[in-house]
């Protein structure tokens, strides 16, 4: 049994309903809207989405999890994606995911224990020129390397 949500998020949910339930294909943008609202899509959520929808709650859980864009649990205080497209993977990114990994602690897709912290591997952050690309609290970063990320990571954790 799935635990209520509390009555903020759900009037949010339900305000989010309102404004996308007539748009064509609401479902997506409906989520992302629920997503930078809430920080990320509660499972809770789902019963009231798929409701306003008139959408099964297998359908919108499956494509919460089917997208990894979309977060079931709330993110860390930062959040550093690290992109794993061909260009960024043919540039360095896998060596430079396993440092993120070892230096942050946590692996992609976790977030650390005291929840300073989430890193996820993304699909291609547009700088595919510029590779590797790593993305902190939606400020994008290009060429990185583990000494700029180590002193990357070094400022944000100075600023928690």
């Amino acid at each position: 049994m799935t635990a209520a949500l509390a009555p903020d998020a759900l009037a949010t949910v339900n305000r989010l309903a309102d404004q996308h339930r007539d748009q064509p294909g609401a479902l997506l943008p409906l989520l992302h809207a629920a997503q930078e609202a809430l920080g990320h899509v509660p499972a809770e959520a789902v019963p009231a989405i798929a409701q306003a929808l008139n959408l099964s709650r297998a359908e919108v859980h499956g494509v919460v999890t089917y997208y990894h864009h979309f977060r079931s649990t709330p993110p860390g205080r930062h959040v550093v994606q690290v992109c794993q497209a061909e260009s960024c993977k043919a540039m360095g990114a896998d060596a430079l995911m396993a440092h993120a990994r070892q230096v942050l602690g946590c692996d992609g897709h976790g977030t650390r224990g005291d929840g300073a912290v989430t890193l996820e591997p993304v699909y291609c952050l547009g700088l595919c020129a510029l590779s590797p690309a790593v993305m902190v609290n939606d400020t994008l970063h290009a060429r990185m390397t583990p000494q700029k990320f180590d002193r990357l990571t070094a400022v944000q954790e100075a600023s928690a």
